[in-house]
């Protein structure tokens, strides 16, 4: 039946016009809703910023090893088609590394820009490390300008996300999976206030402070006698993750007031720029996510320990909450692990660059 499912809805979706494809993708993401419960809202409904190649965008692979497989004829649908993955990696993953996804799929696979709202449908952390751990295909991949599915049968061979927090990596060890994880470019795990705070630093035990409920106002911080907001994300989302196992480094986080849990990546950066709470308001995100996927203005990103966020502390490491973003595939697919292989190497490092990641050097 989820057979049936995928194969009228990827049908749909290829038929739909470009701006009704995006409504569809960025809103509601219905089409995963018709079979998966608890089913992911989607990568895209995050994203509100245009996210393409630029003008000087140049091809760094020099192979083909990376290509799809054998395409055939859609019994019924004439001028559609199912294509094998053949050597290219099934790919899922975290909201942030949507680009490099796309970057990815520029390279190898010569996509137009148009057909990558239907080829690179991640599903967000928690949805991606389920299906790497359990073997589950992501659904409804398409390549809509050759009227092409991909197999919704194979699954997940890569994920591109944040590192996955401990409910994630022991879902793994229980499923009797190993995962390796490959760190592929430097990001920093920020903090964000509204622009009309005067606060431009917090230290590392500040924030600590901040977020086991020992600050109610600004006022001992550096800021106004106002009341402070403490924004948080969901367990289990990567933002979160980080916030617990980097950040707090096994202090309990506080329970966070009452609507004071942002659902979205999106949410918590508009949340924070409102004019209403936001002067007072202090959430955390991905530099990358907010300077490159979202819309933000009303907002600045603090320096942390009087350290900002360049690329040049994120590679050296001086920035306190530098992350990486990693490749992740089970422990003996060598194909995938040829792919991330080049990833990591001096041509994937230029295509990281190239979609405006900071690369590992």
């Amino acid at each position: 039946m989820k057979r049936f499912w995928s194969l009228l809805l990827a049908c749909l979706l290829l038929a739909l016009p470009a701006w009704a494809e995006e409504d569809a993708s960025e809103e509601d993401d219905w089409e995963e809703d018709a079979w998966e419960e608890d089913a992911p809202t989607g990568s895209w409904s995050q994203i509100n910023q245009a996210v393409s190649k630029g003008e000087d965008w140049q091809k760094v692979e020099t192979d083909d090893r990376f290509r799809l497989g054998e395409i055939t004829a859609l019994p019924g649908y004439d001028g559609l088609y199912i294509s094998a993955w053949g050597t290219y990696p099934s790919m899922d993953g975290s909201t942030v590394c949507v680009p490099m996804a796309m970057e990815l799929a520029r390279q190898w696979l010569g996509l137009e820009e148009g057909d990558m709202n239907g080829f690179v449908t991640f599903s967000t952390t928690p949805y991606a490390y389920d299906r790497l751990t359990q073997g589950k295909p992501n659904p409804l991949v398409t390549i809509k300008s050759r009227g092409v599915m991909m197999d919704d049968t194979h699954p997940i061979d890569l994920v591109l996300a944040t590192y996955p927090n401990a409910d994630e990596r022991q879902a793994a060890a229980d499923a009797g999976v190993e995962l390796v994880y490959v760190p592929f470019c430097c990001d920093a795990f920020v903090f964000m206030v509204n622009e009309a705070n005067p606060v431009d630093s917090l230290t590392v035990s500040q924030i600590q402070e901040i977020y086991t409920g020992q600050h109610k106002t600004w006022a001992d911080l550096g800021g106004q006698p106002q009341q402070l907001y403490a924004y948080q994300r969901p367990h289990g989302s990567g933002s979160q993750t980080a916030m617990e196992e980097l950040v707090m480094a096994g202090l309990e986080i506080a329970k966070a007031q009452p609507n004071y849990v942002s659902d979205g990546m999106s949410d918590a950066v508009r949340q924070i720029g409102n004019y209403d709470n936001g002067p007072g308001a202090i959430g955390y995100s991905y530099l990358y996510y907010v300077n490159t996927l979202v819309e933000n203005s009303g907002i600045k990103v603090l320096a942390i320990d009087g350290v900002a966020p360049t690329a040049e502390n994120l590679q050296s490491g001086a920035y306190p909450f530098t992350v990486n973003y990693y490749a992740v595939y089970r422990k003996g697919d060598a194909n995938t692990e040829a792919f991330v292989d080049w990833l990591v190497g001096e041509e994937g490092q230029k295509a990281v660059a190239q979609a405006g990641y900071v690369p590992l050097r």
